[in-house]
């Protein structure tokens, strides 16, 4: 468990091999209750290499010194993505 904002990740590792390899991440929110935009990328095992980028955004709540993750929602496809984007940009301007 991360015991800091800069220490949460989304890498996930099983055998050795790094099959959650995250890119990039982006604190929206920090305190008792951090939300952080992730982009990542997921190993094809079957191919032995990585699959377009993909986004997620995750909550953690932070529970004794350490922050725990309560709830996350996967963006499925850079479309996807840019119809947030968009949605939002029109709300906002």
């Amino acid at each position: 468990m991360a015991a800091t904002v800069d220490e949460i990740t989304i890498n996930y590792s099983e055998d050795n091999q790094l099959i959650v390899k995250e890119l990039d991440k982006v604190v929206l929110s920090k305190g008792a209750w951090t939300t952080i935009v992730f982009r990542y990328q997921e190993l094809n095992r079957a191919k032995g290499e990585y699959g377009p980028d993909k986004y997620t955004i995750r909550r953690y709540q932070k529970v004794d010194g350490t922050y725990r993750p309560k709830s996350k929602f996967n963006i499925s496809s850079q479309a996807q993505a840019k119809k947030i984007v968009d949605a939002l940009g029109a709300w906002i301007d």
